[in-house]
């Protein structure tokens, strides 16, 4: 059986953890420097397999040394994003955190496919890229799988049709200068631009891009991990199922849309190796200028940590 290795159990990891664990394709371990913490929350899961049904292993753990070699490896550790808080903010409390994550990462698992989950994940991605020393393909953080959702989900409840029914698409950075597409939004295969007045879509639009910070706001405490770990869960499984599926992700770009070594998000194809190919889309050219802001904040984010 494959074997999973989530890095963090607070309520990213944790809840990523048991949705994976029911999946049941793959062991999962729990690591958290908090003793105690990843144990308890690997073993209340597994004690509900019998009435899931479900035959993986989850353990906790508060050692590197049992994630060894582990075929994926998810990253939810690090500060969460608090009221106020800037996304510059949070990247520099979160790199140091992240540098450590990866090293042991790669002393125990060099071989893993690292899906990056901590925040702001663009930023978080490339330095991980850049400490692990792997090749681009093998590290891939979560970005438009979780903005395409939210945008999905807003205009299902706008038109009051079934989320089966709509289909979107996000790309570039995940934060403020993420490009939503609504031409390639559809609801019931018809684009939303038919079907919804241009001051509707620019406020699901804005609701989108502000989709996370809206969440930290009303909990005043914590920050989303329902969404975003169902996100990071379809994933893991395009990886460990080999599906070869297509999903908006934040990957390393060498030239596609004329963009050269940042991390932002775009449509990559998933297999067992990793990113298999970044699928590139016909933009206007007005979409592919905003992809280039979009890649520009991001440049400029990472070189503030890196």
């Amino acid at each position: 059986m494959a074997k999973i290795s989530i890095i963090g159990a607070g309520n990213v990891g944790a809840s990523l953890a048991q949705r994976l664990a029911e999946k049941g394709y793959a062991d999962i371990v729990l690591l958290d420097i908090i003793e105690g913490l990843p144990q308890g929350k690997a073993l209340d899961i597994l004690q509900s397999s019998p009435v899931t049904g479900c035959d993986a292993n989850i353990t906790g753990a508060n050692d590197y040394q049992d994630t060894a070699d582990s075929d994926v490896v998810v990253v939810t550790s690090g500060s969460a994003r608090k009221p106020g808080m800037t996304r510059d903010d949070l990247a520099r409390t979160n790199a140091d955190i992240i540098s450590a994550v990866t090293k042991n990462i790669v002393k125990h698992s060099p071989d893993c496919i690292i899906v990056m989950v901590t925040n702001p994940v663009d930023a978080m991605t490339q330095l991980t890229l850049k400490v692990s020393g792997f090749p681009p393909s093998r590290v891939v953080g979560l970005s438009g799988v979780l903005d395409s959702a939210r945008l999905s989900s807003f205009i299902a409840a706008e038109l009051k049709v079934s989320v089966s029914e709509v289909s979107s698409l996000v790309l570039g950075e995940h934060g403020q200068n993420m490009v939503v597409i609504p031409r390639l939004a559809t609801a019931r295969g018809k684009p939303i631009t038919e079907l919804l007045p241009p001051e509707t879509i620019e406020r699901l639009t804005e609701r989108t891009v502000n989709g996370g910070a809206e969440i930290v706001d009303l909990l005043k405490t914590g920050s989303a991990f329902y969404a975003p770990t169902a996100s990071a869960a379809r994933m893991v499984e395009a990886i460990i199922m080999d599906k070869k599926e297509i999903l908006p992700c934040a990957a390393y770009l060498q030239g596609e849309y004329d963009i050269n070594n940042v991390v932002i998000g775009v449509q990559v194809r998933l297999c067992k190796k990793g990113i298999e190919e970044i699928v590139e889309l016909e933009l206007t050219q007005e979409e592919r200028e905003a992809l280039k802001g979009s890649a520009e904040a991001v440049r400029k984010l990472i070189k503030a940590i890196i």
